[in-house]
């Protein structure tokens, strides 16, 4: 029998690599089928504005008249939000969901017979790795996007650099993420809260707080959204834009592939 995620060490999961997505993978199985109700509480509904903000500016940067259909990865897809939301909004994408939760990619599934007959119907999902998009070829991908995707691998450079690889030159990469906030004092804020209210509704929920508490503490161990531009720009990319919310705890990035 699996070991309770409450028993584990989730600071010693996150600060190594090498066992980080032990922790993770199982972590989403279990919220699989209240994470879209989660995030929506959580978050008192701004993931849905912050959502529609990733999904304007992908519709905006589509050629309006393409050759073929654009080409569309939607990494870390959970239950399916952005990927169905692309495939409806962009006329002829070929829209490809990833994400590391069999749970996840079941739920996405399910969601898909419902929409059998749509554009949203037609979304293609499986489980996979956002570090190693095996089967995707070299500069074959007009459009990545990613709602809070980084933030959970064990190594986001090596998620940022896979990006540029499958991207074509000029092609985009959207993300949206929790932040590590630059002010002390509103981190403190920040994570109190998230680290409180996520482990009152994982324990009620799921009976093991540890699964929404996770977020406050992945985020202390992940970057602020200055650090990740930075990166991005490294690994091959132009940040076009960032939009922060929340004083630097939530942003959306914009970003193109240089040639």
């Amino acid at each position: 029998m699996p070991t309770p995620l409450r028993d584990l060490d989730v600071d010693a999961h996150l600060g190594d690599p090498a066992i980080k997505q032990r922790f993770v993978t199982p972590m989403f199985d279990i919220v699989a089928t209240r994470y879209d109700r989660f995030t929506r509480i959580f978050s008192f509904g701004m993931d849905r504005g912050w959502k529609e903000e990733l999904l304007a500016d992908a519709v905006a940067g589509m050629d309006p008249a393409p050759a073929t259909g654009a080409v569309v990865l939607d990494l870390a897809c959970g239950t399916g939000d952005l990927a169905f939301s692309a495939a409806s909004r962009i006329a002829g994408a070929r829209v490809t969901g990833v994400d590391a939760s069999p749970a996840m990619i079941d739920a996405a599934k399910t969601r898909r017979r419902a929409l059998a007959g749509s554009a949203a119907g037609t979304v293609a999902f499986r489980v996979g790795d956002m570090t190693q998009l095996d089967g995707v070829a070299d500069a074959s991908v007009d459009l990545v996007m990613a709602g809070y995707g980084f933030r959970n691998v064990p190594d986001f450079r090596a998620a940022i650099a896979e990006c540029a690889r499958v991207l074509k030159p000029g092609g985009r990469l959207l993300v949206l993420d929790f932040y590590r906030p630059e002010s002390a004092l509103w981190r403190a804020l920040f994570l109190g809260y998230l680290r409180v209210a996520g482990d009152l509704v994982g324990w009620l929920w799921h009976r093991e707080p540890v699964v929404y508490g996770y977020i406050a503490r992945s985020i202390d161990h992940f970057v602020s959204w200055r650090a990740f531009s930075a990166a991005l720009e490294e690994e091959g990319f132009t940040v076009e834009r960032v939009r922060p919310h929340l004083f630097g705890g939530i942003a959306m990035h914009g970003a193109r592939k240089r040639a």
